[in-house]
């Protein structure tokens, strides 16, 4: 009764070895519970500083509107053109996308460039 048999040994070494990895699973776990909790109290921060420098940032431009004069109108042309060459691609948009036929869109662009 000095020595445990060869079943008695694997028995225990099988005892052994579940208990380590138990505790190896609980400790992998925990850490990665505490890696978790640190990136989220690290993102909060960084969010609550973004917020920070946005409100500095929204301030410090109406306040800047509020100091510069009133900008003259600018000349109606340039926004013809700008708006021009918007309406022409939403017309070629919808060309593309197989609600204007070709007809119908030389149509609507010979009406716009009239």
């Amino acid at each position: 009764m000095g020595r445990p048999g060869l079943l008695g040994l694997a028995a225990r070494t099988a005892v052994v070895a579940g208990t380590a990895s138990a505790v190896s699973g609980a400790m992998s776990g925990r850490q990665q519970r505490r890696a978790q909790d640190q990136y989220e109290q690290e993102q909060y921060r960084a969010a609550q500083h973004q917020a920070q420098i946005d409100t500095a940032a929204q301030a410090a431009a109406a306040q800047a509107a509020a100091q510069t004069p009133a900008a003259p109108a600018p000349a109606s042309t340039p926004a013809s053109a700008f708006d021009l060459v918007g309406e022409l691609q939403k017309l070629a948009a919808l060309k593309d996308a197989g609600v204007l036929s070709d007809a119908e869109f030389q149509a609507a662009k010979a009406k716009l460039l009239a």
